[in-house]
Order: structure tokens, then C-alpha cells, then sequence
């Protein structure tokens, strides 16, 4: 088997914050089947670190920014992970990267640490033998891996940067260079230096052999100034390096044929029983199309639009079931709506897992007006459980789901309804559209059955990571 590296911050089933911790998980499943062996590095953040007691040392770093470091190996789950225990910088309460007040002030040196562990795991192996011929890294917290194993001297490494949303740079002082441990005299517009301080993103981007995006249409986006964020530069002079890999989905995990009300395409009656399900859990009656949502509250993810959309779509027969958290603000927002629309609206405020599935079996519609998605996940499970997506035509948004224009419909490949530009008038219409769609059973149930016909696995995003780290290997 060849061997990669995979460096990130958060993983299932061990952390999870958000789709990266999903996509880290689910890759060292999808790849052993196209020859590669991946181990998954991340910190042993505080709530990890009893699992060490059981698992073998397989490197240690005596010097690892203000104290000692070492990594222990084990397999969580089918997933062979290698954590960092470094107490002095993970040992603590709070989240990954910030607490109730803020950030970590000393997130650069933390996740430094990690990608100099990574880096030099790369270069030197691990004490059970095991060195990988593949550096992978995941955003700004494993950034400066490839860095240092560029600025290290002769490499045999290949090295990949995965952008999973370049609005997350990795910022730290101009004054931090050497403190880092990264060269004072790459300090400079070419290399380093960004906007007058570091960027372990940027670093990343500058030398790693290849940037990945997690959907083709964000990797071309992110060469544009309103998605690019600053660093829509580097990409287009990168361009030949850019390649955007879909994310997928576990179908093991997102399968209707074994939720508590089984369903399927051939199977569709167990769909209405659980739509009649989330309805008696919520105490709803919608004659219309049900809408449901699973999101991070933030205006990133157009959430601050629903206020604005939701009046006519209530109107004409629709209702609404919100699951999610973020913003304060939009929070209030979101149960204000509760109240206005009592029988039709309910939200929960909040994450659970178990309620995201029983959501997702008896929605009619997911939405997702994003106004920027690197790839999104939401969209995903709702075709897997022909909850058909109402979506912002961005990012990976744009790349799966084909909208339900007369065309599409003819031609029998329509998944979804898709909008353009991200705004209240564009989701009305789409809305609309929706209530369309939805009144027609015949129409509905054939969108239902091409959307659940729909591959979002690992299968082919997994075969193009093979082939990427297969043309990153000495010939």
C-alpha cells in the first residue's frame, strides 16, 4: 500500500466543529480502496488524551514550541490515528481554537506545532517504520506543514493543501517569523509575507506542490475578489496546480434504507411517514411542502434571508423546520419566526445528530442560500433522502444539483432547484418554484427518485485523490 500523511485539526468520530472534521474521517475509508494507506494526525486536545493510556509512543519532539511533544498511534473506528500530545498547548478547556472569549492567543504557535510534527514525520518516519510518501494537509491549521518541509532542505514528500474555506487564513504577527521557525528571509510578498503579518494558508499555497478545493466551481471562484478573500492572486497564478475534488458523503451513515422509518426510491410510502413524523414531533400541519434546515446560523450561510422569503412562502402552503446555531442575532430571528408562524415554523436551537436525521428523512425540501459553499454536505443529504434541494447556484452547490427548468425536467436529469444571485428576490422565486414543483405529485416523486439516484459516496472523489497523489510520486 502507499502511504499519506492526512493533518488536520478536527476528525470523526473524534472532534468534530463542522464538514472538515467529516471529510478527514471519511478519506482513510475511501482510498484504501484505490491502494493508498492514510493516517490521520490531529491534537490530543484535552476530552482525547485518555485514549492514550493504551497506545503506543511512535515519536516524540523534546522541543515543541514552550514544551515537550509526542505522538501516540492507535485506530479509533477504522480510522488509524496519530495523536499529538503536547499538554502545554492542547490540555485545556474550551473548543479546538477558541473559548467563550475569543480565540487562543497562541493558536499560531499551537498549530504550528502540529504541522512541524507533520513536517517532520514526512521527512523522517515514525518509529514503528511507517513514513509516507503523501503530506496532505487540511486549512490554515496544518498550513504551515508543507512550509516547513519545503524550506527544510531536499524533499522526497509530495505535499497538498486542501482549502475547505479560505475565509479562514491562519493569521499571526510579522514578528512571529523566526519564533515559528520559518525562514526570516522568505518574509517577503513572493512567499510569506501577507498583508504585513503570516498567513499559514498563504504559506501553504505557495509550497505545497498542489492546492485542492472541495468542488470544482469554488476552486474557480476562489480566483475571483469576492471569494478569493485576498488571496485570489496566488490562486490564479497557481492555476495549473488547482484542482477541485468533491466532497461526499458516507452512505453507510446517510442512508434512509436504515433509518427508524426505512425508505427508499421503490420504497416511497416510508418517506410520508416521516414527514408525518417530524410534523407530530413539532406539532405542525403544513399542506404544502415542508422545508427544513440544518445550518450554522451565520450570514455566510444566508440565514439572515429566511425573515425576508419565508412570509410568502407560508402563504402559499409551505412550512418550516430549522435546526442549527451561530449568530445571536439570527437566532432570535429564528424563533421570533416561531412565534409569528405558530403550526408551521419550529426551530431548535442547537445541534443533534439523531434530530438531523429524522429532519432530513421527513423534510420535502432542504434550503441552502449560501453566499459562498466550498462544497457543502446539506445538499448532499438531502438528495440521498430525496429532500429535494433548494440551493444558491455557488460553489459546490452549483456542482450537484441540476436545477428544474423545463429543460432538465424533459430530459429527465433534474435534482433540485438552484437560484442566482444570493438574495431575498432570487430564494422568493425560487420558493415559488418549490410550491410548483411540489403541487404536481407525478413531477415530485419522479425529482424525488432522480435525486435519491444521485452518487454523492467517495467513490470518484476518492479515485481523484489517488490520482493526484499518484502524480505526485517520483516516476
Amino acid at each position: 500500500m502507499k502511504r499519506v500523511l492526512s493533518v488536520a485539526s478536527e476528525c470523526v468520530p473524534l472532534l468534530k466543529t463542522g464538514g472538515l472534521a467529516d471529510v478527514v474521517g471519511a478519506l482513510p475509508g475511501a482510498l484504501a480502496g484505490q491502494g493508498w494507506e492514510m493516517r490521520v494526525l490531529m491534537p490530543a486536545y484535552r476530552a482525547l488524551r485518555p485514549r492514550l493510556a493504551e497506545w503506543p509512543v511512535v515519536f516524540v519532539e523534546e522541543d515543541l514550541f514552550g514544551g515537550p511533544g509526542r505522538v501516540c498511534a492507535g485506530e479509533v473506528e477504522g480510522v488509524s490515528m496519530l495523536l499529538l500530545d503536547a499538554p502545554h498547548l492542547f490540555d485545556r478547556e474550551g473548543g479546538p481554537y477558541n473559548t467563550a472569549g475569543g480565540d487562543w492567543p497562541d493558536n499560531p504557535q499551537r498549530f504550528a506545532a502540529l504541522s512541524w510534527v507533520a513536517a517532520k514525520i514526512a521527512r523522517h518516519g515514525l518509529g514503528d517504520g511507517w513514513r509516507p510518501q503523501i503530506l496532505h494537509a487540511h486549512d490554515w491549521q496544518a498550513g504551515f506543514a508543507p512550509a516547513y518541509l519545503a524550506f527544510g532542505g531536499p524533499r522526497d514528500v509530495g505535499t497538498v493543501i486542501t482549502i475547505h474555506n479560505i475565509a479562514f487564513q491562519g493569521w499571526a504577527e510579522a514578528t512571529m517569523v523566526e519564533a515559528l521557525r520559518l525562514p526570516a528571509h522568505e518574509f517577503h510578498p513572493a512567499a510569506l509575507e501577507y498583508y504585513g503579518g503570516l498567513s499559514s494558508l498563504k504559506a501553504a499555497m505557495v509550497t505545497a506542490d498542489r492546492i485542492t478545493t472541495v468542488s470544482p466551481s469554488y476552486a474557480a471562484e476562489l480566483m475571483r475578489p469576492e471569494f478569493g478573500m485576498g488571496l485570489q492572486g496566488l490562486i490564479a497564478a497557481r492555476a495549473a496546480d488547482v484542482v477541485g475534488i468533491l466532497n461526499g458523503v458516507d452512505e453507510g451513515v446517510w442512508a434512509p434504507e436504515a433509518e427508524p422509518l426505512p425508505f427508499g426510491p421503490r420504497k416511497m410510502k416510508g418517506k410520508a411517514a416521516n414527514r408525518a413524523a417530524l410534523c407530530a414531533e413539532f406539532g405542525l400541519e403544513v399542506p404544502g411542502p415542508l422545508a427544513v434546515v440544518v445550518s450554522r446560523l451565520t450570514d455566510q450561510k444566508g440565514m439572515d434571508l429566511l425573515p425576508q422569503v419565508l412570509p410568502d412562502f407560508i402563504a402559499a402552503g409551505g412550512g418550516l423546520v430549522l435546526l442549527g446555531s451561530g449568530d445571536k442575532a439570527l437566532e432570535a430571528e429564528m424563533l421570533r419566526l416561531v412565534e409569528r408562524y405558530p403550526g408551521r415554523v419550529a426551530v431548535r436551537i442547537g445541534y443533534d445528530e439523531a434530530l438531523s436525521h429524522r429532519i432530513f428523512a421527513g423534510g420535502d425540501a432542504v434550503l441552502v442560500p449560501s453566499r459562498f459553499e466550498p462544497c457543502g454536505l446539506t445538499q448532499m443529504y438531502g438528495l440521498r433522502y430525496g429532500t429535494i434541494p433548494v440551493v444558491a447556484a455557488v460553489g459546490g452547490l452549483a456542482d450537484t444539483v441540476i436545477t428544474a427548468n423545463p429543460a432538465a425536467l424533459a430530459a429527465g436529469v433534474a435534482t433540485g432547484v438552484t437560484f442566482h444571485p444570493t438574495d431575498a428576490i432570487a430564494f422568493a422565486e425560487a420558493l415559488r418554484r418549490l410550491v410548483q414543483l411540489h403541487s404536481d405529485r407525478t413531477v415530485w416523486t419522479q425529482l424525488q427518485k432522480r435525486a435519491m439516484a444521485q452518487p454523492v459516496g467517495w467513490g470518484a472523489s476518492a479515485a481523484a485523490y489517488a490520482r493526484l497523489y499518484d502524480s505526485l510520486l517520483p516516476a
